[in-house]
């Protein structure tokens, strides 16, 4: 039986799972602080420590090669470096405050469009629309996520929380 970290398959998917859902909950909490112009430290903790995570845990699943939801969670761990560095090394003070937003937002755009392809592959009644993940419904799912992201980010920044 295939084990991960000492888990079945199955249980470490259910884990993983879990893991992303708590970062982007978290995240779409402070996400909508910044909009509103506040900095909820608990709960951009929260976001960070489980984003973190969920790029982190996906690559302990099984793979013979190299694909896309690696190379997103490469992408998506960078990301987070550089929000990390913003937040924590130069403490969020002149140019560096608009940089942790714009990562932050990025980072939490990464789970969400993760979540967006998991859930046509997964769900039944969004795969019907898209079963192959080229369709128009799953290109305007992910376009009104870019879209509503990019406003998010600006709006941040321009709360400058």
């Amino acid at each position: 039986m295939d084990t991960i970290l000492g888990m079945s398959v199955p249980a470490f998917t259910t884990l993983h799972v879990a893991i992303s859902l708590i970062g982007i909950l978290a995240g779409l909490v402070f996400l909508g602080g910044l909009v509103a112009g506040r900095f909820l430290r608990g709960w951009n903790g929260v976001f960070l420590i489980f984003t973190i995570l969920t790029s982190v845990t996906g690559f302990f699943f099984h793979s013979t090669m190299i694909g896309p939801p690696h190379i997103v969670g490469a992408i998506s761990l960078v990301v987070l470096a550089i929000a990390l560095y913003a937040l924590y090394g130069a403490k969020r003070e002149g140019v560096w405050k608009p940089i942790y937003t714009i990562t932050a937002t990025i980072a939490q755009w990464f789970n969400v469009f993760v979540l967006i392809v998991q859930s046509f592959q997964k769900i039944p009644v969004l795969n019907q629309f898209a079963p192959t993940g080229t369709e128009p419904a799953f290109g305007a799912a992910q376009g009104i996520g870019l879209l509503l992201f990019i406003y998010i980010g600006w709006r941040a920044v321009k709360r400058a929380a």
